[in-house]
């Protein structure tokens, strides 16, 4: 849970900038006495500011992390094997989770000492926290980001010519850049699942059409081999192994 509370803070230092306002010493409870001796309450904009980011969390944390990567291709592999409801979304979503922990570790460990840390023990500003926490995960998404995919969105955005290396490029380019990175790289792991699955499904497909049980679906005859195939081979060792070792662990 330690992990799991250091991104959290870490993602939550990411958007400090949207929430810098705050330290100018606006009030989040204003009380009114009226005349009559009673008293009204209201919030300001900057409860509802800090209720908006942390609502935001959430979406840094599959967008800005390995967690894109592996959910995907922990469905396709579902997909793959026949199986509809198993393992459950709750599950996949868990491992995608804590397995994205795992592998984001050393980036969060860094995070939390060089931004986190000091930020909390106030030694440095909110804005000096920000760019702090930002330099190892930009460095993380440039490491598992494509040149393509990044020139790509700079060009969209209109950046051309503007930065002399990737380093420059804001946040706001590299994070789709990032994401369409990560769905290319998913489904090229997730193509190369599909196919020792298929060449069974085809197999047991021209075994059943061969013995005339036309009327007997190859899926249902493939699942169980498919599963048998799979433990066999240790197959979630074999995937949870690549995945960590395609950000290159």
């Amino acid at each position: 849970m330690t992990r799991l509370w250091m991104l959290l803070a870490g993602l939550g230092l990411l958007m400090l900038p949207d929430m810098a306002w705050a330290n100018a010493g606006v009030k989040a409870l204003t009380v009114t006495t009226n005349p009559d001796g009673s008293q009204d309450y209201s919030m300001t904009l900057q409860v509802l500011a800090i209720m908006t980011a942390l609502s935001l969390i959430p979406a840094f944390v599959m967008m800005m992390t390995s967690f894109t990567r592996i959910i995907v291709v922990l469905s396709i592999l579902r997909q793959a094997m026949g199986l509809q409801q198993a393992p459950s979304n709750q599950i996949l979503i868990g491992v995608s989770l804590f397995l994205s922990l795992f592998i984001m570790a050393p980036v969060f460990d860094k995070m939390n000492e060089t931004a986190l840390q000091p930020y909390l023990n106030e030694e440095i500003t909110s804005l000096e926290a920000y760019e702090r926490a930002k330099v190892p995960m930009r460095a993380f998404m440039l490491s598992q980001t494509r040149v393509k995919d990044l020139e790509t969105f700079v060009e969209i955005g209109g950046y051309e010519g503007q930065f002399q290396s990737p380093e420059e490029v804001p946040m706001n380019v590299l994070i789709p850049a990032f994401v369409t990175s990560e769905l290319k790289t998913a489904f090229q792991i997730g193509f190369m699942l599909f196919i020792p699955f298929l060449i069974l499904d085809l197999v047991v497909a021209s075994v059943l059409m061969a013995m005339g049980m036309m009327m007997l679906s190859p899926m249902i005859v493939a699942l169980p081999f498919k599963l048998m195939l799979f433990v066999l081979v240790d197959g979630w060792n074999l995937i949870f192994g690549t995945l960590a070792n395609s950000f290159g662990m």
